[in-house]
């Protein structure tokens, strides 16, 4: 395969990851303060309207191995479910359909995510340029900041909520047209059938780097799902809070294309481990540093480091069952789906009237640092 070719996969693979991710799971967070203002939404229901999301991701990661259609086939109809879901967000003010709608854009986000970057990753090892993965990760990064930067054009036009969801849904549209072509003839060829051999890494191995990426789900989902939130609680004018998210996603994109290259001098394990170190420091400054500098410090250290921690893992499962990846792949992101229900759910149980989060991002914060250790001194082994 040329490198030209290769280029191409990358940057659709990008576009994909970016609706996928970028608006179909994180559409929901730079929203929440306008469905605040709009619908009165209260912290309880944006606990469960997050969970839901994640419970959906779960759901998909969990069966994405049982999908025997092409990758080209199931990331296609995802897409489209995508802008579809985003969109219907605006027709309704039904707690229980904004929990459906956004459980089903949960499911169709991970089966974008594994068999997107599956492929993607396949067509870069064959044309023989792994530096562009970074490329194709930054995708994520990309939508996130789309998004908050479309959020905060939309709260300085007054638009409502219901207005914002569907923008955002023909967004997602627009670019999903944009990455399909991608897909000709060899669309449905790039990924290990799950059906092919089984995995043969060490058992101990999987299980300690998946519960290492169910730690990282819980640990950074919170200030992932309430960050613009904790902003707005702090800083009144929008000019000011409404920067927090477009920086979370300037932040993963950038590290992500850095991260490309140091990924091709250091293993995995290490990127990863420095990754959850940082993190961590990250989950906790808004406890520590009160006012925009917190805030934004956040967003720069979670940002900067969670969508490195997913390739990290994506590739670390390709290193451990080379034959076998798809699998894989979907047992960590099961794992790190797990991590992502649980955070927003301890949130949405929190005694009413709190409003405080800073129990669970110390706790966040602690498991990440312990996590991030562990990993660091397995790759020392």
């Amino acid at each position: 395969m040329r490198k030209g070719s290769a280029l191409l996969a990358a940057l659709a693979a990008a576009l994909m990851l970016a609706v996928a991710m970028g608006i179909g799971r994180f559409a929901f967070t730079p929203l929440l303060p306008m469905m605040q203002k709009d619908q009165g939404l209260s912290l309880t229901l944006g606990g469960w309207l997050a969970t839901s999301n994640y419970l959906g991701y779960f759901l998909g990661a969990y069966t994405a191995t049982w999908l025997r259609a092409s990758p080209g086939k199931i990331v296609s109809l995802s897409l489209l479910a995508t802008a579809a879901l985003t969109a219907a967000m605006a027709f309704t003010e039904l707690p229980v359909i904004w929990i459906l709608l956004r459980g089903l854009a949960g499911v169709a986000s991970a089966w974008v995510l594994v068999f997107a970057s599956a492929w993607a990753l396949h067509r870069l090892a064959s044309a023989g340029t792994p530096g562009l993965r970074g490329l194709l990760f930054s995708g994520v990064g990309l939508g996130i900041m789309l998004a908050g930067l479309l959020c905060m054009l939309f709260l300085g036009w007054g638009w409502s909520a219901e207005r914002s969801w569907f923008a955002l849904g023909v967004a997602a549209l627009l670019l999903s047209l944009l990455a399909l072509p991608v897909f000709g003839a060899d669309g449905a060829s790039a990924v290990a059938a799950s059906a092919g051999p089984r995995l043969v890494a060490d058992p101990r191995q999987v299980l300690g780097t998946a519960l290492a990426y169910g730690v990282f789900g819980f640990g950074y989902i919170i200030p992932a799902t309430f960050l613009p939130a904790m902003a707005k609680q702090r800083l009144h004018d929008p000019a000011l809070f409404g920067w927090a998210w477009p920086v979370f996603g300037l932040a993963a994109l950038v590290s992500t294309l850095l991260a490309g290259r140091l990924m091709l001098r250091y293993s995995n394990r290490r990127v990863w481990g420095l990754s959850h170190l940082v993190m961590g420091a990250g989950v906790i400054v808004p406890v520590l540093l009160q006012g925009l500098a917190g805030i934004l410090l956040a967003a720069l250290c979670v940002g900067g480091t969670f969508m490195v921690i997913t390739s990290a893992g994506i590739q670390e499962a390709r290193r451990l069952a080379p034959h076998d990846p798809s699998r894989l792949m979907a047992r960590f992101t099961a794992a790190f789906a797990i991590g992502q229900i649980l955070g927003p759910l301890c949130v949405s149980l929190l005694p009413k009237g709190s409003g405080s989060l800073t129990t669970l991002l110390v706790a966040a914060a602690a498991l990440l640092l312990a996590s991030g250790g562990g990993l660091l001194l397995r790759d020392a082994d």
